[in-house]
């Protein structure tokens, strides 16, 4: 009775290897699946992976709206819902920290200027750590080349603070770190960024910093 049991038990010992080993091989894919859908959220979830060019503290990613621009960022534009700006069209400029690598903070206050690339049209507009337009009691974001004052040699300042100044300026959130956006129109430098150079884009300084 003995040999026969064990010799039930050995002709079942196959069987049994043979589904642990599909488990593994279940459990190997998912972990697979799981590791390469997460790294591929992870990755699109930000700034476009490739391409980048930076010019001063600015970074621009000029083939981010080409027809041959690379999969994950086509993938980034898809997730998020942009559309960027065509070759030729024009370029976005980007910037989250300052001239000195510090983190734009919104409860700093910051001076911009006082030049800016050529270009027809642009709009400087200061953004959110959601990438959303910054909110304010005031309800304003940004400024255009075409509304935006200037110095008698053409050159501008912006200030950006939670508290209110005399001309160009754009008040801070309560707190936060904040990115700004430049987007160029019709420019020279849409069919290359080589154009730009850190004489070209505006500085970033930061001014003070409160509690």
């Amino acid at each position: 009775m003995r040999r026969a049991s064990r010799g039930r038990l050995s002709e079942r010992r196959p069987g049994a290897s043979a589904a642990a080993s599909a488990v593994l091989v279940v459990y190997a894919l998912l972990v697979a699946a799981g590791l390469g859908l997460s790294s591929a959220y992870w990755i699109t979830g930000g700034d476009y992976p490739f391409g980048a060019v930076r010019s001063g503290a600015w970074t621009v990613w000029p083939r981010a709206g080409s027809r041959d621009a690379d999969p994950y960022t086509r993938a980034v534009n898809a997730r998020t819902g942009g559309i960027p700006l065509g070759v030729g069209e024009g370029l976005v400029l980007r910037a989250a920290a300052d001239d000195a690598g510090r983190a734009l903070d919104a409860r700093c206050a910051y001076r911009i200027g006082t030049t800016a690339p050529q270009a027809r049209y642009w709009t400087l507009a200061l953004y959110d750590e959601t990438g959303r337009p910054v909110e304010t009691p005031l309800g304003r974001a940004s400024f255009s080349s075409a509304e935006i004052l200037r110095d008698a040699n053409g050159s501008f300042t912006l200030v950006l603070s939670r508290e209110a100044q005399s001309g160009n300026w754009l008040m801070m959130p309560e707190a936060g770190a904040v990115n700004l956006v430049m987007r160029l129109y019709d420019s020279p430098a849409s069919s290359g960024a080589a154009a730009l150079d850190a004489r070209s884009v505006p500085s970033i300084v930061r001014l003070e910093c409160g509690s």
